[in-house]
């Protein structure tokens, strides 16, 4: 079931202002206690790589590129700040943090797992790795008033993450990292609510996405009923990853396009990313059947490191901040019924009774 703590927010207005201040309403204290950890978060990771960061000035940087591509989201954040009752530049930072924390140079390990597969019916899923301290800022949500309604998870302040939207449109979201990576364009977090809140089909997901003027790394899986592809984002350009010939979409923290490959910088840093792609390759090649349901899901995702790769992850007992990660949800999609299936922790503790659903609403 359910966690106590974990929240559902319906989030409705006809204007995006309306529905920033909406969200800023009902998570004023979430965010207050989410800004309070990333503020941490990025001051101790910036000085253990010996630098500073200007975080406002990081964050007003990547408003200035949001407002050129979709000022709509700029107003939507402009209406969470004033709903949760805090500074602007405080809820640009946390819909910018990842591209904050490349500033800073943060290492990522233990940051995500995806497996799609393709057929009839497309299904699929992923492990939402993050630090540890960061546990209870995240929250579901529902959220109608933009072109497209969606379901689906994020943190406290953040627009969107991973969620599937009215048309059927689904997005997972795995971090990577390229030696350009900079707080200087468009978020990625913002950008994969734009897809939730927008996109009608498979080509308009894609097409926004390689348009998209970021510059952070990442690898957004798009997902509809029949159809999936991995887009690749990085500072330099985008690239669009097909399923392979039997269908499955295996994804971690690397880049799998070569031209993109040539700035990895994640994979150099922590090759881990490499282990966990070719166990999930190899269970997915092992299973039976052409679409896996939740509990099939569970099982492909649930390994540990005495299994040769650690995509379930777990928290040491001790440890400063920005080394604790954990696996915070783990997510299963089924487009085709606009619907996600959200367990609260990894998949080793996920059964029948603690998946919590959430279906798209209409706009």
């Amino acid at each position: 079931m359910n966690s106590p703590r974990r929240t559902t927010l319906r989030i409705a207005g006809d204007t995006p202002r309306r529905r920033g201040e909406d969200r800023g309403r009902q998570a004023r204290a979430g965010i207050t206690r989410a800004w309070r950890v990333y503020e941490e978060l990025f001051e101790t990771v910036a000085a253990g790589n010996g630098r500073t960061l200007d975080v406002p000035a990081l964050a007003l940087r990547t408003v200035h590129a949001t407002r050129a591509w979709a000022p709509e989201l700029v107003e939507e954040m402009e209406g969470v700040a004033e709903g949760a009752g805090t500074p602007f530049w405080t809820i640009a930072a946390l819909n910018a943090r990842t591209e904050i924390l490349a500033e800073a140079g943060a290492p990522r390990t233990g940051e995500c797992s995806t497996l799609v597969r393709t057929g009839p019916r497309t299904t699929g899923g992923q492990c939402w790795d993050w630090h540890r301290e960061l546990a209870d800022a995240w929250h579901l949500q529902t959220v109608t008033g933009d072109v497209r309604g969606f379901a689906g998870i994020t943190e406290h302040g953040i627009l969107a993450k991973i969620g599937v939207n009215e048309a059927g449109v689904g997005v997972l979201f795995n971090i990577l990292g390229h030696a350009d990576d900079a707080a200087t364009g468009v978020p990625v977090h913002l950008v994969a609510r734009q897809v939730l809140g927008t996109a009608g089909s498979f080509a308009e997901a894609v097409g926004m996405l390689t348009g998209a003027p970021v510059s952070a790394s990442t690898v957004i899986t798009v997902v509809t009923a029949d159809r999936a592809a991995s887009v690749e984002l990085a500072p330099g350009g985008s690239a669009v990853i097909a399923p392979d010939d039997r269908g499955w979409l295996v994804r971690t923290n690397h880049f799998l396009a070569p031209a993109l490959a040539a700035g990895e910088l994640r994979g150099h840093r922590e090759p881990e990313t490499y282990d966990r792609h070719r166990l999930l390759t190899a269970r997915a090649l092992g299973h039976d059947g052409e679409t896996p349901d939740a509990d099939a899901l569970v099982g492909l995702l649930t390994a540990h490191r005495e299994d040769g790769a650690e995509v379930c992850c777990h928290a040491p007992a001790e440890g400063r901040l920005g080394s604790r990660w954990a696996t915070l949800a783990t997510v299963a999609v089924d487009p085709a019924e606009r619907r996600l299936l959200v367990h609260d922790g990894g998949p080793c503790s996920a059964g029948r009774e603690t998946w919590t659903p959430l279906t798209a609403p209409r706009g």
